[in-house]
């Protein structure tokens, strides 16, 4: 038996098929693995293009809505026409020919368009919020007569700031930024000036209108002043009071009920001049009507700066207003007091006591009282004669 015959072919053949099979197998397996691979690639294909079909959609929905970049997110924007608004303001207060005349302007913002026009140019230059500026889109925004106004509208009338809306066209917290800075701009700016001590020749002013008007030495300051009564010579001021202050030296205060002729002329007398002051609180709240009512605002600096710029331009405005020849204008310069301060310590103590315990002597009060009257009455039967 021949085991050899066809063996070498027959083992040759065996080889190549299992060894075709097993690379069959291989190719098969490479090309599933492929096409699996084809699979994940067009799913993520997929994938990406649904994320960029959804934030396209989401971006046009976006570009469609309103959307304020301020501190309020989503709040919606209001065209107020502020250009026109601005150009109607012009023209109705501060053109060369306005529509409103000097009077309707006095009444309206309680000064003179001289004076306003002053307090403007010093504000816009000291804070450059009430400069017109341009905003992101190039457009202008508010000018700095439309902050300005409204401002004043708040102070003058006492209106809400949602109320300035309707004729100035600016916003609530604009309006109320616009109060706070200006308040703040025109005690920086006019407090030094207006806000003063009294110099020596304001002194000298106050006690010529105090003897003018019957009361030599009555200062509504407190600087010491020396002047004669009746012959006694007397080194402090002295202020006019109701009868709920206590008796000191520096108070005068009227009769409750006055007789006889000179009590009676004294009582009418004091009380006259002192209710100059009440007149002032009371044209400085006519004048702004936010002084009167109830506060507006918490942060008491922001109640400060309102009061303080107020008074500021209260005065501003009696300067600018005021007939400068006047007959109480009539008064002397005085030369600067030399005070002499002690450097000791237990002197200067002393002193203090002993101004202190002179302040509040009840007789010197009684005292001074007695000599007034008899001076006002001395001064009124030679009048009379």
């Amino acid at each position: 038996m021949n085991f050899n015959v066809g063996g070498p072919s027959h083992l040759q053949y065996s080889i190549s098929s299992s060894s075709s099979d097993s690379e069959n197998d291989d190719e098969v397996r490479f090309l599933n693995h492929l096409q699996g691979f084809d699979t994940q690639a067009e799913v993520i294909t997929r994938m990406c293009d649904n994320n960029n079909r959804l934030w396209a959609h989401y971006i046009a929905q976006q570009n469609n809505q309103v959307t304020h970049g301020g501190s309020i997110p989503g709040h919606i924007v209001i065209n107020r026409d502020r250009e026109n608004v601005d150009r109607n303001l012009f023209t109705d207060y501060f053109a060369e020919n306005p529509r409103y005349p000097d009077s309707m302007f006095r009444r309206r913002f309680r000064m003179g368009r001289s004076l306003f026009l002053r307090i403007f140019n010093a504000v816009a230059e000291h804070d450059n919020y009430f400069m017109q500026r341009r905003d992101g889109l190039g457009r202008l925004g508010l000018s700095g007569l439309q902050k300005m106004t409204a401002v004043f509208r708040m102070l003058a009338y006492g209106i809400a700031a949602d109320a300035t809306d309707e004729y100035i066209k600016i916003g609530e917290s604009t309006a109320i930024q616009s109060l706070k800075k200006f308040c703040r701009a025109v005690v920086e700016v006019f407090a030094e000036q207006y806000l003063r001590s009294p110099n020596a020749n304001d002194v000298a002013r106050l006690l010529h209108i105090g003897k003018r008007r019957g009361f030599p030495g009555m200062l509504g300051i407190a600087p010491p002043a020396h002047y004669v009564i009746q012959g006694k010579e007397y080194n402090m001021g002295y202020y006019l009071a109701d009868g709920i202050y206590p008796k000191w030296s520096t108070l005068v205060q009227s009769i409750h009920d006055p007789r006889g002729p000179k009590k009676k002329l004294f009582a009418m007398k004091q009380e006259g001049c002192r209710k100059d002051v009440e007149r002032a609180f009371g044209v400085l709240q006519s004048r702004f009507a936010i002084v009167a009512g109830p506060a507006r605002f918490w942060n008491k600096n922001v109640l400060h700066d309102i009061m303080t710029a107020c008074i500021i331009m209260h005065n501003m405005i009696i300067e600018d207003e005021r007939d400068v020849d006047a007959a109480i204008e009539d008064w002397m310069e005085a030369p600067t007091p030399e005070v002499e301060i002690a450097v000791d310590e237990n002197t200067r103590f002393q002193e203090f006591l002993a101004r202190h315990r002179q302040i509040k002597d009840r007789e010197a009060h009684i005292a001074l009282r007695n000599t007034l009257i008899d001076h006002l009455w001395e001064e009124y039967t030679n009048s009379e004669n």
